[in-house]
């Protein structure tokens, strides 16, 4: 499929009140083989997520440990989770020793996910996952591991208010990519 029809698919799923905000851009041109074109998602015409582009406006990780260290990252923590540590550790442990234990095994977890989406997302051609959006169920989109199919789906209009508070608590665990145009489409509502 071309670029310009591509555009214009994208273009006609987007939320109505982000009309006119959201812009999916590919400037540059495929000249070789082996290099793919630029694409971007651009947000009030500035650049938000350049695809390969770790020097855009939204934080990316450098390692595991900077996403183990992100005040912003808050993980929650089930009584389940709680109660597996207990059985590992085979022994009297305290119960705030277990809750550390469990949030530090959870948050190695998140932040391993965290990146290998970023790691996917530099290397990813962004023709190939949103020709993927347009003919994968909207709720695929939204649960998928892939960070672009998480902002295609969050832009989209089929994706309603009722739908989208819900996702909070979800969102929180998300790469700030994807908490970025959670917050856009919140904000829109």
């Amino acid at each position: 499929m071309s670029w310009s029809k591509l555009k214009q698919q994208l273009e006609g799923f987007l939320s109505p009140a982000l009309h006119g905000r959201v812009e999916y851009r590919a400037p540059g041109y495929r000249y070789l083989p082996d290099k793919s074109g630029i694409c971007y998602i651009a947000v009030d015409k500035k650049n938000i997520l350049n695809m390969g582009d770790k020097a855009n406006a939204i934080k990316w990780y450098q390692t595991e440990l900077d996403i183990k260290n992100d005040p912003d990252i808050q993980i929650p923590i089930s009584n389940d989770e709680i109660e597996a540590v207990r059985q590992a550790a085979k022994g009297p442990v305290p119960e705030e020793r277990l809750i550390v234990m469990a949030r530090s095994r959870k948050s190695t977890e998140h932040a391993k996910e965290l990146m290998s989406a970023q790691a996917a997302l530099s290397k990813s051609n962004f023709i190939v996952v949103a020709n993927k959006f347009l003919t994968t169920p909207i709720e695929e989109s939204l649960e998928s591991d892939d960070m672009v199919l998480n902002v295609l789906a969050l832009v989209d209009r089929r994706v309603g208010k009722k739908r989208i508070l819900s996702m909070a608590e979800k969102m929180r665990l998300k790469h700030p990519v994807v908490q970025y145009f959670y917050e856009l489409r919140r904000g829109a509502l």
